[in-house]
């Protein structure tokens, strides 16, 4: 009886285990990176995927801040200082949120905090700037959330049907 006892807990165990590992893999961690006229930019992120659900105004509601990804708030780290618009950005490493909304602009917020778990702790005063972008419908579905940095310093963001970009420049 002893040995049927052990051999359950043991089946219970590997089966704990491998569902943690599969929840844990539900969202990867990932990041993406390039160096644009001798500057690192580095996005670390969480990737969820859609699976079908509703996102925009579902899972991630219109109208509040985001943290761009899944787990941790997103960041985005520049080796040396650099604008993203007419906003100067120093060198280090920041949260990257944004504010979805229903119609064709988004906010994208960077804030000076970069270690926060998702936006619960998110503090607006602790911004370094916002800015808004255009939000586009793309033709097809990008089940996985994705950033890319482009060699000419376009950070581009792609979940579900749609796709913002911004600009950094040094």
């Amino acid at each position: 009886m002893k040995n049927f006892f052990i051999s359950m807990a043991s089946c219970f165990l590997l089966i704990a285990l491998i569902t943690s590992f599969s929840w844990a893999q539900e969202s990867p961690h990932t990041n993406t990176e390039n160096t644009v006229d001798g500057v690192k930019i580095i996005i670390e992120y969480h990737s969820p995927k859609v699976k079908g659900r509703i996102i925009w105004g579902g899972l991630e509601p219109y109208d509040k801040v985001w943290r761009t990804g899944a787990d941790n708030a997103t960041t985005i780290e520049v080796s040396e200082n650099v604008k993203i618009g007419k906003n100067k950005m120093p060198k280090g490493k920041y949260a990257l949120f944004t504010i979805p909304k229903k119609g064709d602009t988004w906010t994208v917020i960077i804030n000076k905090v970069a270690d926060q778990w998702g936006a619960f702790s998110y503090d607006e005063k602790q911004d370094l700037f916002r800015f808004d972008v255009k939000v586009e419908r793309t033709l097809e579905i990008n089940e996985s959330l994705k950033f890319e940095v482009k060699d000419d310093g376009t950070v581009i963001f792609g979940w579900e049907y749609k796709s913002f970009n911004f600009k950094i420049e040094k």
